[in-house]
């Protein structure tokens, strides 16, 4: 267990509170959008920003790592204790475009704090829950007499999260020895609520498809032609239904191959969460639930691998009617992915399973996207049961688990390193991630900072 003081570490927390967020704010002025080219500098800015700062905090190694797009940050700081296991913190630093007209109430680049919250983008996805770590490691250093670090302390930090880590995992391969680590910790996630502290356990994979199908030459008459040749709108439809079986499975052979189920502790553990389907419902702005049959919604929506249906189209879609067989017609199909799926094997099992559902004369094409795999960390691995212990220390209440229903680059953490990938995030729904307005709960943010103060000793300890 950490030696950490947990009063001495919240101690320091508020005296450097001042500081801290003036740094953060400094930070998220400069506007790191990854996604719009006319703010490649303010990038490669934001990377030297972070570079210098955490030299600043003692970091004895700081680098830029170049890529073929935006650039990341590496940083090092080697325990005096040899035998210390090395934790890689992972996070990014590019953010989401935004502008005033988006509805924002103030400029989203001049970060401003109102009732407990600092207005700003980035603010939470993702300088806030990168910048914490800095702080953190100053308070455990500070608190427990240290002069360096009760782990081997890495972070990388890239700059393209926010366009889908287009050349992450290449950066990964290529610096997979400076990078290697017994622990990956993710600070790019969220809590349950402002009340309800939780620690994620894993994230799907995902893998995307789109269909292409190839009738006649041309549109032709309906009339003329309908019913004697093959429509690809109508085979579009008949492959999109036989997509899913009456209990809401998918229905393609060797989907579930592989598929680590749920053990009954971690569905008692779902279940202690404050979940109400109402509120839920009225978020997804939908008016009933569905999936597979036998699985809580949100067993659905984190434990179980999905397949929906992205968009579709074919044939005449103006005004009135246009009496044709069209020439073609497309489906686009995501799979979201759990652990134990291997995504060449499902992209195998969805070709197999489309071409034989094609009529003769339908000529396709299908395409994949680049896969991301999945990541679960079992809930009594040590070193998830070390964060979930700094955590408490923190909060002072019990955490609770969850899992993320989307898909991220941590899984190429896991995949490359070999290391258990654990989640450590402080942001909430209400932060609005992408949106107008986004913001970070300040009291929550310095609950990051006492959490990582607490978190190398306990995985010192847990990892050895």
């Amino acid at each position: 267990m950490s030696d950490t003081p947990d009063s001495a570490v919240r101690t320091y927390t508020e005296q450097h509170r001042t500081a801290f967020l003036d740094d953060l704010a400094e930070w998220l002025r400069i506007p790191s959008v990854s996604a719009q080219p006319e703010h490649d500098g303010d990038v490669r800015r934001s990377a030297e920003w972070l570079s210098a700062k955490l030299k600043e905090t003692g970091f004895p190694v700081t680098e830029i790592w170049e890529t073929s797009g935006a650039p990341a940050v590496f940083a090092e700081w080697p325990s005096d204790d040899p035998d210390a296991p090395t934790v890689l913190v992972y996070g990014h630093h590019d953010v989401q475009p935004a502008a005033r007209e988006d509805g924002w109430d103030t400029d989203p680049f001049e970060p401003v704090i109102r009732d407990g919250r600092m207005y700003g983008r980035g603010a939470a996805d993702d300088k806030g829950q990168v910048f914490f770590h800095t702080l953190g490691v100053r308070a455990h250093l500070a608190t427990t007499g240290r002069t360096t670090p009760a782990v081997h302390l890495k972070l990388l930090v890239e700059g393209e999260e926010e366009s889908g880590s287009p050349h992450f995992r290449t950066l990964v391969e290529q610096q997979a020895a400076r990078l290697a680590a017994d622990a990956v910790i993710v600070s790019d996630t969220g809590m349950w609520d402002e009340t309800t502290p939780t620690v994620c356990t894993g994230m799907r994979g995902l893998a995307e498809c789109e269909i292409e199908l190839y009738g006649p030459e041309q549109d032709i008459h309906s009339g003329s032609f309908g019913g004697a040749v093959p429509n690809p709108a109508t085979a579009v439809a008949r492959l999109v239904a036989a997509l899913h079986d009456a209990d809401g499975r998918v229905a393609i052979p060797g989907f579930y191959d592989g598929v680590t189920e749920l053990t009954d502790t971690e569905r008692a553990l779902f279940a202690e969460l404050p979940f109400d389907e109402d509120t839920w419902l009225r978020t997804a702005r939908s008016q009933a639930t569905t999936g597979e049959a036998g699985y809580s919604t949100l067993e659905r929506i984190w434990a179980r691998p999905t397949a929906e249906v992205n968009g579709i189209g074919g044939g005449y879609q103006g005004a009135g009617s246009k009496t044709i067989i069209p020439s073609s017609a497309l489906v686009k199909i995501s799979f979201r992915l759990v652990a134990g799926q291997d995504p060449d094997h499902v992209q195998q099992a969805v070709r197999a399973w489309a071409e034989a559902q094609f009529p003769a004369g339908v000529r396709h094409r299908i395409t994949f996207a680049p896969a991301t795999r999945p990541c679960l960390t079992p809930l009594d691995h040590p070193a998830l049961q070390a964060v979930a212990r700094a955590m408490g220390r923190a909060f002072g209440q019990k955490i609770l688990f969850t899992r993320e229903g989307g898909s991220g680059p941590a899984a190429d953490l896991q995949d490359v390193l070999g290391a258990p990938v654990l989640f450590l995030g402080i942001s909430v729904p209400s932060d609005g991630w992408h949106a107008p307005n986004e913001k970070v709960e300040l009291d929550l943010l310095l609950k990051g900072v006492e959490t990582t103060a607490h978190l190398w000793g306990e995985l010192a300890a847990a990892l050895r």
